[in-house]
This record gives structure tokens, C-alpha cells and sequence, in this order.
């Protein structure tokens, strides 16, 4: 039977990039300073979450939202 070895990977904090491991209390992050420098950029809109709608459902519900609003608009 053949063992396996665990690596253990190699863990930054996504502010400032020093080493981290998954017990510290503050995991991801090294400081309760970085977690709030992350959390300040979330509050700024510095980071997005931008990815294409593909579901057919939801596309589906938003162009008729979009038809509703138009037609709405178009009458007053």
C-alpha cells in the first residue's frame, strides 16, 4: 500500500501577503488590521464580482423586467 504525502500549501494574506496558517485567529488574513483593510475595499466597491448571467431562467426574467419597465415608461 503506498502512502501519500500531504503537502502543506503555502497560505498569504490577501492584503499584505505575509505567511499565514490555518490556525491562526485571524486566518485568512494575519491581522485584524488586513481583515479590515479587505473589508474597507469590499465597502469602496474596489472589488467586483463581474461574470455573465448565463443561466436561460434568470435571463429570461430579466428582459421581460426590462420589457415591463419600457412599456411603463413609454406611457407617461
Amino acid at each position: 500500500m503506498t502512502q501519500t504525502k500531504k503537502t502543506a500549501k503555502i497560505l498569504r494574506c490577501p492584503s499584505c501577503g505575509m505567511l499565514v496558517q490555518p490556525k491562526d485567529e485571524d486566518f485568512p488574513f494575519c491581522s485584524d488590521r488586513c481583515r479590515k483593510i479587505d473589508l474597507g475595499k469590499w465597502a469602496m466597491g474596489v472589488y467586483k464580482i463581474s461574470s455573465p448571467v448565463l443561466d436561460p431562467d434568470v435571463l429570461e426574467d430579466l428582459d421581460g423586467l426590462r420589457d415591463g419597465q419600457s412599456r411603463d415608461s413609454d406611457e407617461q
